[in-house]
């Protein structure tokens, strides 16, 4: 698949076959992931590959944990509000069953954290529709990034204890009829632009 054709069609996919990813294609979008940008080059982003799937439950089980004792005020991020009322009624599963979650730490104390953490996603989810494969931006991990227990879980699958976790991605073949992502083009409603002649 042509670049632009891979960027341009691709979707985010939320309901996934259990088939595990292929070793190959997997390299394939972690090699993708580590030749983004990054500020000053400095190649500070930390990917944690998890297909274990008791590892997944238990982040699954602690992220609703998380978000069920949170409350929601009046500006609370849509996407937010969602996963705590998920969360209190219970059965609130983050990454869609993927097979594949690919949790993406940086230092805490580097200024391009985020900003280095988003291209290498980006990469990864354009990778991943060329690929055949569907993909997902997960923001929950960041959203719960300075809460003990997960950042202690997380150690202990390897993050380190100076970094945090600034986003996420699952990948795998999505749950559609031929197992393809849909990539169906859609019409932008916002991104303005300006051209400054």
């Amino acid at each position: 698949m042509e670049a632009l054709e891979a960027i341009l069609t691709r979707r985010s996919t939320r309901n996934y076959r259990p088939d595990p990813v292929e070793e190959a294609k997997l390299e394939k979008i972690l090699d993708a992931a580590r030749q983004a940008p990054s500020g000053g080059n400095n190649q500070t982003c930390h990917f944690l590959v998890i297909r274990n799937r008791e590892v997944i439950r238990k982040l699954i089980e602690m992220t609703e944990t998380a978000f069920a004792g949170m409350e929601i005020a009046e500006d609370t991020y849509a996407s937010l509000k969602y996963a705590i009322n998920a969360s209190k009624k219970g059965g609130y599963v983050f990454c869609y069953n993927a097979p594949v979650l690919i949790a993406v730490a940086n230092r805490r104390d580097y200024g391009n954290n985020m900003a280095d953490c988003a291209c290498a996603i980006e990469n990864m989810m354009v990778a991943a529709n060329a690929l055949d494969l569907g993909s997902c931006w997960i923001n929950q991990l960041r959203w719960l990034n300075e809460e003990p227990a997960l950042v202690n879980y997380l150690c202990s699958l390897g993050m380190k204890a100076y970094e945090r976790i600034y986003g996420a991605v699952i990948v795998g073949y999505p749950a559609t009829g031929n197992g393809l992502p849909n990539r169906n083009l859609m019409a932008r409603k916002g991104n303005e632009v300006t051209f400054i002649d």
